[in-house]
């Protein structure tokens, strides 16, 4: 019977010569460095300013790195809190030799209220230089990556800073089939249990008063992705939410729109199209057809990006799992169809 190899225990400290911004690392009654244990696997040892670190060697490497580096964010005076921690590790989880500073102080908006708004790891950093750099850009991956909430900020930061005129946002009321003539009230009534995310995503960057008066003024456009067809939108920028959810159709008149002086995101998730079966995912045909078009860029979330409850990852990973049974499940059916099927040697 073969034995796990045993992994030889290690033992490193490191000295912190500033005690207001060790304090600050430490957290109160040293939550931060109890969270850097879970999330490392580590066992920390706090003796004055210095913090002994045991377990194993990569374990001990991923540790230290993180502590070094966020004992250096708060020595610039930045703002330490839980997230920041199970950010860093598993940023460095990824790639040990990143700098996190490039990373989480690249501001993409500062909002009145609340902390700016910053990349939170390695993917949502990707995705912003390529949303700065590129005039289409897809972002296909689960709930909670940041797609369309950093495409937000990067939208109103463009339109204060005058390099767009106009902000449109934009996605498909599948639900009801784009059909909306027939559901009772207004247009507005009509349509806004569908745009109902993109304009809480907005009131939390903007002063609701200021956002409220662009809106009258049309700077800031919020409408059912079928709404689109037939406008030219130059010196805009353009966001299509839930683009799992536009046909083939749909998606190819949202991207004929882009006018001079525009940039378009696209985003949205494969895996969960409320499309009817047969019809044909305009976000998949995309991804088929555009991948090597030069200025259009492709950037891709997993569940290890999420940014909300850690619970929501676990929540993603199971669905996933219970999706790859099904999908082996049917797979072992039609095989077992297709014996029953052959005729008789």
């Amino acid at each position: 019977m073969s034995q796990e190899p045993v992994r030889e225990l290690r033992r490193d400290k490191l000295t912190f010569d500033d005690a207001e911004s060790f304090r600050a690392l430490c957290g109160e009654q040293n939550q931060r460095l109890k969270l850097v244990e879970r999330q490392t696997g580590v066992s920390l040892h706090v003796r004055g300013n210095e913090i002994t670190i045991e377990g194993d060697g990569p374990s001990v490497d991923l540790a230290k790195g993180a502590l070094t580096q966020l004992y250096g964010f708060a020595r610039r005076g930045s703002a330490l809190g839980s997230d920041d921690v199970v950010r860093a590790i598993k940023v460095l989880k990824t790639d040990r030799n990143v700098e996190l500073r490039e990373i989480f102080s690249d501001t993409v908006l500062v909002p009145r209220r609340g902390r700016p708004i910053a990349p939170k790891g390695l993917s949502q950093k990707r995705y912003i230089d390529a949303v700065r750099r590129d005039d289409i850009v897809f972002a296909i991956g689960p709930a909670g990556t940041g797609k369309t909430y950093l495409a937000m900020a990067q939208a109103i930061r463009l339109l204060l800073d005058k390099v767009v005129k106009r902000i449109v946002l934009t996605r498909p009321a599948v639900e009801a089939g784009e059909r909306l003539g027939f559901l009772p009230g207004s247009l507005e009534e009509k349509v806004n249990p569908y745009l109902r995310p993109l304009y809480d995503a907005l009131h939390e960057m903007m002063d609701f008063d200021r956002a409220r008066a662009l809106m009258e003024q049309q700077v800031i456009e919020v409408a059912p992705l079928a709404f689109m067809r037939g406008r030219t939108l130059n010196d805009s920028f353009v966001i299509l939410d839930e683009a799992q959810n536009a046909t083939s159709e749909q998606m190819r008149m949202f991207l004929t729109r882009l006018g001079f002086g525009s940039k378009a995101v696209v985003t949205g998730d494969i895996t969960q199209s409320d499309l009817p079966s047969g019809v044909r995912p305009g976000l998949r045909e995309a991804r088929e057809i555009l991948t090597d078009v030069e200025g259009i860029s492709f950037c891709y979330f997993t569940e290890a990006d999420v940014v909300r409850h850690p619970l929501v990852q676990e929540i993603i990973r199971a669905y996933e799992r219970r999706d790859a049974v099904r999908a082996a499940e049917k797979a072992a059916a039609r095989l077992a169809d297709a014996e029953r099927g052959k005729p008789e040697p």
